[in-house]
């Protein structure tokens, strides 16, 4: 009889969902009968219940039951075989992430992702998601490619991909220690006042799985679940107060911080119906798509020394700029007195 494995999670694996951890270390085992070891508590995180949608964090410590005829994964080593060919919408989309790879050497990889292409799986995603297709850019390599951070479904720019375990946990442990300085582009309906500044508004998810919104929260000592957020904000160039550019620079990773964060100011991210109602959407010829752009990343690279790279605008944010008469060369280094 098997024993119950007391499993540590580990950094390349660090923010994933329950349910997605067990898909990629014990692939056997089907859904429904995950949520029946759930339900009755014999898979435990930290020996507290949890759900399949919960996040893990590195060194949560995982209870797996006796799990019968489903093998459990190896944690390292290649397998013999390699990996089986992508075929169908997973092909498509590595072929478009290898045409969308803006730095590629032998510990990272970093591409410009697309907007409207999921990192990770869900509900009725089947496999149309950028991790199912990371096969596709092994380039040779032993392991599939990792991820360390994510971003909206919606939310084009810098991804960043580790090509080892190594790699994986000292990225994750940059972002983790707040060593990568973050900046990203939106346009927004409005101009905020004023019109440079910090945002340290705590964010609290509400809403159905699949479905969350964050809140923000004024008073974090009145809500248990509110998490501390903050960004940096400043406007690059404005169009008659109807619309401005921002650069934002995250200090934190919260959920739709960005565009919770961009609401709270009065002024939501262009497009972003879900935090700005009829009031994100733009006339004039203005795409409706969301315009959230994380431009650039400047992170301690695995080996040593600094990776710093940057991403063009996708079709839809060039478009736009171009319609307002923005100038896209005039947003770098807009944050150069943090950086110091």
């Amino acid at each position: 009889m098997k024993a119950v494995i007391m499993r540590k999670v580990e950094a390349a694996d660090t923010d994933m969902r329950l349910d997605r951890w067990f898909k990629r270390h014990y692939p056997d085992l089907g859904h429904g009968r995950l949520e029946k070891l759930l339900r009755t508590g014999q898979v435990r995180v930290n020996g507290g219940r949890v759900k399949a949608s919960d996040r893990l964090s590195t060194g949560d410590e995982v209870r797996v039951p006796p799990l019968g005829e489903v093998p459990e994964s190896k944690p390292s080593g290649p397998k013999p075989a390699g990996p089986a060919p992508l075929t169908g919408k997973t092909a498509e989309i590595a072929e478009s992430l290898k045409k969308a790879i803006i730095h590629k050497d032998d510990r990272v990889i970093v591409v410009n992702k697309p907007p409207g292409l999921a990192v990770q799986g869900g509900s009725g995603l089947s496999d149309a998601h950028l991790d199912a297709a990371l096969d596709g850019l092994r380039f040779g390599a032993d392991e599939r490619p990792k991820l360390v951070h994510r971003l909206d479904k919606d939310t084009s720019g810098v991804l960043v991909l580790a090509r080892d375990r190594a790699a994986a946990a000292a990225l994750a442990k940059a972002f983790k220690a707040r060593d990568a300085k973050k900046t990203y582009w939106a346009l927004v309906a409005g101009l905020p006042k004023p019109s440079r500044g910090k945002i340290n508004v705590a964010l609290a998810k509400e809403g159905p799985a699949g479905h969350e919104k964050m809140r923000a929260i004024t008073d974090p000592d009145a809500d248990d679940e509110a998490k501390r957020a903050v960004t940096y904000y400043t406007v690059v160039e404005q169009a008659g107060g109807r619309v401005a550019w921002l650069a934002l620079r995250p200090l934190t990773g919260r959920t739709h911080q960005l565009r919770a964060h961009a609401a709270f100011l009065g002024t939501p991210i262009v497009g972003d119906g879900k935090y700005g109602g009829a009031e994100a959407f733009l006339t004039g010829g203005v795409s409706r798509k969301l315009h959230l752009h994380a431009r650039s990343l400047d992170i301690a690279h695995p080996d040593g020394g600094r990776l710093r790279v940057e991403a063009a605008l996708p079709g839809h944010m060039a478009e736009s700029f171009r319609l307002l008469g923005f100038d896209a060369t005039a947003g770098d280094d807009v944050f150069a007195e943090l950086d110091e």
